[in-house]
């Protein structure tokens, strides 16, 4: 039987002589980015020739047998597409085991990321990269060529394998890999009547004489997390966990901050789950994760831009991080991947309280979701192929997702009206349901990256979407109408009477949006054939469009309060990757909320308006560890 070193060189298009020459010639740190010692002479020429990074060669020199290490390497080219099915199948036969090991692909793990890498391992664990924010570069391999642009992926498609990660440190058994980066922003908009260090839909209030620009320079949006492995007997099992933090929570407010509380933010939980992936063969792999992590719903697909506090909200972008279950099934055929899941997750819709009933939510959470008593339900289907087989060009992906939800007011029997005490002697409650579908595109190729999604759904303000509006109260063809606080404050349940004296609780139907944005990154050093490696190789574009916008006749029936009808941005940002661990990017950006032409005007420098511009410049670095 031929060994995978046998198979491989075969496959080389240069002779190995001419490949030891051209290793020769690669700079000395790279080379010495990989282990010195138990060196395998066929791992160096793949990493010289750019097939293999150094990370890669770490963990086959890492194997604790030959068979693993060939075994390890044959998985790797065969998802490179270097070998075939076939020579994969005759090298695990020729070691006499079947392996379900994945490795870990720079660019899916934010341990640092890499928008440069030429390896694009489709099981590698999820880029836990806030939505928009650009991945910072990680390691900056010498390769033959300089990568395309690869999509932020917060979720992987597949199991993440027993070596989907190097850990830094072991304790107790467990592996831990810490990741994150320092963020430093200088923000300039020139009109943010919230005060916000992040832009939001317009005409939420009047902004005075000069549209209240405001100049920010923020550090909130610094990260900190680790990578998580436990190790089990079996190799058809993988557990691996995750726990994220970063600094957007809410300015302190104890005395000792108080006069300095704007830069005071307190950290607070992005993500924290532990996953469970099982492989009985190489072609299927059930996967089960517990904890916060992305919702299935319209997470896949996140734009790479600088201002990753808000990431479009109102603007087009449809995102959340929810507590959730969640179970997957990956079908890996040759070439393609295939992967549904459907997911339990914590009912919510995101109303705030009044603010009588303001400390109650920050004590407890949101009520109305939970008080429905029916958890949400989301689903999503990925399907993964290779669009372009240029090297450096990662896989493709087409997603679905879906969600249903609802939620629930409740109002108590003590503040029910005399007139409708003797119908509602238990109280009220009114509900809505929140629903939603929509179809991502991720679409990679050597010379340009085209990502984005569609959606559209019912009561899309936890997502961020239709322009933050929620419900309305159907009060037609009712009379003698009765508006009643529900519990929490965040909501006002109407009664009212029909034409034939019943005495109802109004309708509460949701306000409907639909939505979307498109987005294309440009590898500009490759496009310019900048030589891999340089100070050159780090330059990329990214240009935006998005566009969310609620249903004009559920508008109509909100009145006044329903005076935003659609929001757009416009974004371009320019990215250098100083090495793999400084970035620089500069954005420029276009806001923009058209109010209801059915409502009176709002006002927009104290004047009535139609249409509210925020024109935002962002420009800062961001370090990587």
């Amino acid at each position: 039987m031929r060994s995978v070193c046998e198979s491989i060189c075969k496959l080389l298009s240069f002779p190995v002589a001419l490949a030891l020459s051209i290793s020769l010639i690669v700079p000395v740190s790279a080379q010495q980015d990989a282990t010195t010692a138990s060196r395998n002479p066929l791992a160096e020429i793949l990493l010289a020739k750019g097939i293999l990074t150094p990370d890669q060669v770490k963990q086959l020199e890492q194997s604790t047998s030959q068979q693993q290490a060939d075994e390890r390497l044959a998985r790797i080219l065969l998802d490179k597409n270097v070998i075939s099915q076939a020579d994969y199948d005759r090298v695990v036969a020729g070691t006499g085991h079947t392996t379900t090991v994945a490795m870990a692909a720079p660019d899916e793990s934010k341990a640092p990321v890499s928008k440069l890498s030429a390896s694009f391992d489709a099981q590698a664990p999820p880029n836990p990269t806030e939505p928009g924010a650009p991945a910072p570069v990680a390691k900056l391999p010498v390769t033959e060529v300089i990568s395309a642009i690869t999509p932020i992926r917060p979720f992987p498609v597949g199991g993440m394998g027993r070596e989907a990660m190097i850990p830094a440190f072991k304790s107790n058994g467990v592996g831990f890999a810490p990741y994150g980066f320092i963020k430093a922003t200088a923000v300039e908009d020139s009109s943010s009547p919230n005060g916000d260090d992040f832009p939001l839909p317009g005409f939420l209030s009047d902004t005075g004489p000069d549209g209240a620009p405001e100049f920010h320079v923020k550090a909130r949006s610094t990260r900190f997390g680790t990578n998580l492995a436990w190790y089990d007997s079996s190799e058809k099992w993988s557990i691996n966990g995750r726990i994220e933090m970063d600094f957007e929570g809410n300015f302190n407010r104890s005395d000792n901050r108080n006069l300095s509380s704007v830069r005071s933010s307190n950290p607070s939980l992005r993500l924290a789950w532990g996953r469970l992936d099982y492989s009985p063969d190489k072609h299927n792999t059930f996967s089960m994760l517990f904890g916060q992590d992305w919702t299935p719903f319209t997470s896949s697909t996140l734009p790479n831009i600088l201002e990753s506090t808000g990431v479009g909200i109102g603007f087009g972008v449809l995102w959340e991080r929810a507590p959730q279950m969640r179970v997957g099934y990956t079908y890996k055929a040759p070439g393609f991947q295939i992967m549904p899941e459907f997911a339990v997750l914590l009912p919510a819709v995101g109303l705030t309280p009044s603010a009588a009933n303001i400390s109650n939510q920050l004590g407890y959470g949101e009520r109305q979701g939970p008080d429905s008593n029916r958890p949400d339900l989301d689903a999503r289907l990925v399907t993964q192929w290779q669009l372009d087989h240029a090297k450096g060009v990662a896989p493709a992906q087409i997603i679905f997702s879906a969600m249903r939800g609802n939620r629930t007011a409740v109002v108590l029997a003590s503040a029910i009206p005399a007139a409708y005490l003797s119908t509602f002697s238990a109280g009220a409650t009114g509900s809505s349901h929140t629903d939603g579908v929509d179809v991502e595109w991720q679409l990679p190729t050597r010379f340009a990256t085209l990502i984005g999604k569609v959606y559209s759904g019912s009561e899309l303000r936890y997502f961020f979407g239709g322009q933050l509006y929620s419900y309305f109260n159907d009060t037609a063809g009712l009379t003698a109408l009765a508006t009643v606080a529900s519990v929490d404050g965040a909501s006002n349940i109407v009664l009212g009477t029909t034409s034939s004296g019943q005495k109802v609780v109004a309708p509460e139907r949701p306000v409907r949006a639909d939505g979307g944005y498109a987005q294309l990154g440009l590898p500009l050093s490759r496009i310019f054939d900048a030589r891999p490696g340089s100070r050159s190789a780090g330059w990329t574009l990214y240009a935006l469009y998005g566009v969310d916008q609620a249903k004009t006749r559920d508008l109509d029936r909100l009145g006044a309060s329903g005076n935003r009808r659609y929001g757009t941005m416009a974004v371009g940002m320019l990215s250098y990757n100083m090495n793999r661990w400084v970035s620089f990017s500069l954005e420029q950006s276009l806001y923009t909320t058209h109010a209801n032409p059915e409502e009176p005007k709002p006002l927009f420098k104290g004047v009535p308006s139609r249409e509210w511009n925020d024109v935002r410049t962002e420009f800062g670095p961001i370090f990587n560890f």
